[in-house]
């Protein structure tokens, strides 16, 4: 069997993505589809809109074979631990060929061509990113000009786009790890990935999210999204009376940030010697989370970068946490969602690989490397946070990934 792997959020799974899945099926010429995709907290740092087993379910109700979940101190990373996480999780899998994603650019060749520069950084690279940097530019702006000239062409307009610089750093982890999973990458069709307006049948994941999240309007996004997942989300919607986002942890955060010492904000990842200090005075002038993000916001100090520094401090996920769990080579398989060929995959994996596979939450206190069950516990810590932040009128409680069996499509 040929086996394709997706690297995903599905914040909600949209037409874009079903279009992205079956296109994905065909130029790899893959029979099954594996899905690495992020929990409940998100690269951009922020709270998916529905539960990690939503959106698991409306993937595989619309054709996708299993659904794994990305381990949480991955998914809230920057853009090259968030690869080197999912790739890893694939490649340990032993069974995977391929790997496709959607990119602006749609030039798998180029891709490689500066995912291998940037890989090996070239002396003559690093000549040019030193000047640069001695100039007195900033990283993004050196590392475009040391590839300009490394490349003999301008690839500043490939690195302002999100799913380009994705691309790139899947196949740097590729290579990293020396993977003999293949990428192929689709060309993203229909609205850009930021863009705010509903545009019909293939809308962004910013505009669905942005008529969710503002006016609660299900039926103004039924045109950009599939079947199952349109019901899916109206299931969760009509359980919780609203869809997630950051402000929801409005107060939590606004204790952590007032409670915890700039030495302790320190040992989150991304917080340099500076930012700290701007995290804690802002945060000590205003009562809002955005408001406060957009404070420190600046130039040097990306808005995503900010959020999620503010999910680390929700998560307690501190850099040396992290590094002493990236820097290991362990990894586990945790089962969101499968329908039947799913299990023969799962089959497969048993017996090409001997990575852990989880498929009743319960057993993971039976693994005997405590440093793997520390990491799955960050994971249930992730889904009692982020249930804190729906509706109040419903009693929440904790130990959801207990009670929540993985969803089986049986037909």
């Amino acid at each position: 069997m040929n086996i394709v792997g997706l690297i995903t959020e599905y914040n909600p799974f949209h037409n874009g993505h079903f279009h992205h899945f079956k296109l994905s099926k065909e130029v790899t010429n893959s029979s099954l589809s594996v899905c690495v995709m992020s929990g409940n907290f998100l690269q951009r740092g922020e709270p998916a809109i529905v539960d990690k087993w939503t959106r698991a379910k409306s993937a595989v109700d619309s054709g996708v074979d299993l659904v794994l979940e990305l381990p949480t101190i991955y998914a809230c990373q920057s853009a090259e631990y968030f690869a080197y996480g999912a790739i890893k999780l694939l490649d340990s899998l032993n069974i995977i060929d391929s790997i496709s994603f959607g990119s602006e650019s749609g030039n798998l060749d180029l891709l490689k061509e500066i995912a291998s520069i940037l890989s090996n950084e070239t002396l003559d690279f690093k000549k040019h990113l030193k000047k640069s940097l001695s100039n007195g530019d900033p990283f993004p702006k050196a590392r475009n000009y040391a590839l300009k000239k490394s490349l003999d062409k301008d690839v500043s307009k490939i690195l302002i786009k999100s799913n380009n610089i994705l691309g790139i750093e899947y196949i740097k982890a590729l290579n990293k790890l020396k993977s003999n999973i293949k990428p192929f990458t689709i060309k993203r069709k229909g609205a850009d990935y930021n863009s705010n307006v509903l545009t019909g049948s293939i809308s962004s994941a910013t505009s669905i999210r942005k008529t969710l999240l503002e006016n609660y309007d299900l039926k103004n996004i039924s045109k950009s999204i599939p079947t199952h997942s349109y019901r899916h989300l109206k299931d969760f919607y009509n359980e919780y009376k609203t869809f997630n986002k950051l402000e929801n942890y409005n107060d939590i955060l606004l204790y952590l940030l007032r409670t915890n010492n700039k030495e302790m904000l320190n040992n989150l990842m991304d917080v340099e010697e500076g930012l700290d200090n701007r995290i804690k005075n802002i945060s000590n002038k205003y009562d809002d989370i955005r408001v406060i993000l957009n404070n420190i916001k600046t130039k040097r100090y990306a808005y995503t970068r900010l959020q999620r520094i503010f999910i680390h401090l929700l998560l307690g996920l501190t850099e040396d946490k992290f590094k002493t769990y990236h820097n290991s080579s362990l990894t586990y398989v945790r089962v969101l969602a499968s329908n039947v060929n799913g299990f023969k995959i799962l089959k497969q994996i048993k017996k090409e690989s001997n990575v852990e596979i989880i498929t009743k939450f319960a057993n993971y206190e039976k693994i005997k490397s405590k440093k793997l069950k520390d990491m799955i516990e960050i994971d249930k810590k992730a889904t009692d946070i982020y249930f804190l932040g729906l509706n109040k009128s419903k009693t929440i409680k904790a130990n959801y990934d207990y009670y929540i069996s993985p969803y089986i499509k049986k037909d």
